[in-house]
């Protein structure tokens, strides 16, 4: 029997299921367990990965992880609601936004009102063919999925504002595209499609 752990390596953070509506806190139970399935295939690079979900009912919000925890530490209750300006709505943690997660984000949910989850990871096989400079190759089954998906020239951290006007452009319409030298970016009608 292992003894018992004197308190918790980070906040436990109370249910807010009543404090949010119904619409908002399904979309948490789904947000949270897409990070938890991301962590369990082993999609993300620790901490400088990010999934957001637009609040339901609304153009301009959207939920996001707090910047330091594990995706295995998200839960519903500490998913930060965030709008497309940077506004903290609702935040039951201690932590922040990632800025780089913040500018992403923010750019595809205020362009694309047909996209209401968003994903970016920095998966081993993600970031080498994000280095290759012919792109995906169609070899295999599973790579013509995104055959013709969008790339995006790597311009460092994208911490500044200016790079969401550029991220939209070079998206387009598609619901994949190879952030080059860095990682991958999916999008979907919905948290479950994007994870797919």
């Amino acid at each position: 029997m292992n003894p018992p752990m004197s308190s918790p390596a980070i906040k436990v953070v109370k249910s807010v299921r009543e404090q949010v509506s119904p619409e908002e806190w399904e979309s948490r139970v789904n947000l949270a367990a897409c990070y938890r399935l991301v962590a369990m295939y082993g999609y993300t690079e620790m901490l400088a990965n990010h999934i957001s979900a637009r609040v339901p009912g609304t153009e301009d919000q959207f939920l996001i992880n707090p910047y330091g925890m594990l995706y295995e530490e998200i839960d519903a209750s500490n998913l930060i609601k965030i709008d497309v300006d940077g506004n903290e709505i609702f935040n039951a943690s201690d932590y922040g936004v990632n800025a780089a997660g913040f500018v992403i984000h923010s750019a595809i949910h205020m362009a694309r009102h047909d996209v209401d989850c968003v994903a970016h990871t920095h998966t081993p096989a993600g970031m080498a063919v994000s280095a290759m400079e012919c792109g995906l190759l169609p070899i295999a089954q599973t790579s013509m999925r995104f055959l013709h998906c969008a790339y995006h020239d790597f311009e460092g951290i994208a911490d500044e504002l200016d790079e969401r006007e550029r991220l939209v452009k070079d998206l387009g319409d598609h619901e994949a595209m190879i952030l080059r030298n860095h990682g991958l970016l999916v999008c979907g009608r919905t948290i479950q499609s994007a994870f797919n």
